[in-house]
């Protein structure tokens, strides 16, 4: 996200006790009311007051505990158009499956019906590992910057770990925000190999979301929101953000030098790229061989603002955080509806269970769909 929009950063954390060491594990806890859940009559739209951000002084980490079933709902589905119905009911809860992320992102489903989810906590520079069974557990840690000492932690980045994942190539493919890199980690001995480091000898600025296209290429973005200080970070060495393709053979190429790019996602037939951008969303026409032309406005933000990580669904309909939550828009840009939650929602994924996932502040939250994930080949 642009940080002009900072009140609703996707960079807030807890206020207290984010310094301290991490316990590798999530603990239990019963169900209840949300901590931290935003009284009556609250903020326009909804949406709670998000806490300071408190001075890097080493590797960020929040209270781990996790959450049994009853879950408690979070939040609520609203319908704006009919269409809605197809994709999700209204009455399906929003509920808060586990917690205690210092920022939740980049969720991805590895598997079938009996797989697992993965998310970034790159504040806390780690991958947590999330099944219906054993809840929450640390999956790799540092996932990202590593240190010359493997402290984890460097004083100009914001976010040392990973951000978006995707499975491809066989494995997980991460943009590594803290080494400014893309990367690839084997699913089975979680070693990690970088694949691009940089464009035309200068270094990428902190790699944020990706999608594989069907012919095999990466599209991914390159905002600074890893660095600290961000766009004013004196580590830059691009003076622009990009949107990339990293093809097969790992060579890069530059798609768009003028957004300011943040969530990346396809049309199911590749066809369509679409990219969340400051002024709203954008849509790119895409050929067989990745090649993209015809920019134009998909979604302005005039219609919903404050864009994150969005996923296409296996119908071509975009979900996408924004201010109101997840917005849900169809292939041609009506807006659908929305799932709101008690807190900020920065990305989502769908599983192979049923389920959207979303990644909110410190919170993994879900909601029963109708719809699934593109399937791809090499994912």
């Amino acid at each position: 996200m642009d940080p002009m929009q900072s009140r609703f950063s996707r960079r807030t954390v807890l206020a207290a006790g984010v310094a301290a060491i991490a316990s590798p594990g999530f603990a239990q806890t019963p169900a209840g009311p949300p901590p931290g859940a935003p009284p009556a009559g609250g903020p326009p739209g909804g949406m709670p007051p998000m806490p300071t951000r408190p001075p890097l002084t080493g590797p960020q980490v929040a209270p781990p505990f996790t959450v049994r079933p009853p879950y408690a709902n979070v939040g609520s589905i609203t319908q704006l158009d009919p269409s809605l119905a197809d994709l999700i009911d209204v009455e399906t809860p929003v509920q808060k499956v586990c917690d205690g992320f210092v920022w939740i992102e980049g969720p991805v489903w590895i598997g079938g019906k009996d797989g697992y989810l993965l998310c970034s906590d790159p504040r806390a520079n780690r991958i947590v590992k999330w099944t219906e069974k054993t809840g929450g557990e640390v999956w790799k840690s540092p996932s990202g910057y590593e240190g010359p000492n493997q402290e984890g932690w460097a004083p100009n980045l914001q976010e040392p770990g990973t951000n978006g994942m995707i499975a491809a190539r066989g494995g997980l493919l991460v943009a590594d925000q803290g080494n400014r890199t893309v990367a690839f980690i084997d699913l089975k001995t979680r070693v990690k190999t970088h694949l691009a480091r940089g464009f035309e000898g200068k270094r990428f600025n902190s790699p944020n979301d990706l999608v594989l296209h069907p012919g095999g290429a990466i599209f991914f973005t390159d905002p600074p929101f890893g660095l600290l200080n961000i766009f004013n970070s004196p580590d830059r060495e691009m003076d622009y953000t990009g949107v990339f393709r990293l093809d097969p053979d790992n060579s890069v190429s530059l798609v768009d030098k003028t957004l300011r790019p943040n969530g990346i996602g396809l049309s199911p037939d590749g066809s369509k790229l679409y990219a969340t951008d400051s002024s709203g969303w954008v849509v790119f026409d895409v050929d067989a061989k990745g090649n993209t032309s015809n920019r134009r406005v998909f979604i302005p933000n005039s219609v919903v603002s404050g864009g994150d990580g969005l996923k296409i669904d296996h119908l071509g309909n975009m979900w996408t955080s924004s201010r109101d939550g997840i917005s849900i828009f169809n292939p041609q840009g009506r807006r659908l509806g929305y799932i709101k939650a008690d807190d900020r929602i920065s990305n989502c994924e769908f599983g192979a269970d049923g389920y959207v996932y979303m990644t909110s502040n410190t919170r993994l939250i879900r909601a029963k769909v109708k719809v699934k994930k593109i399937a791809r080949d090499g994912a």
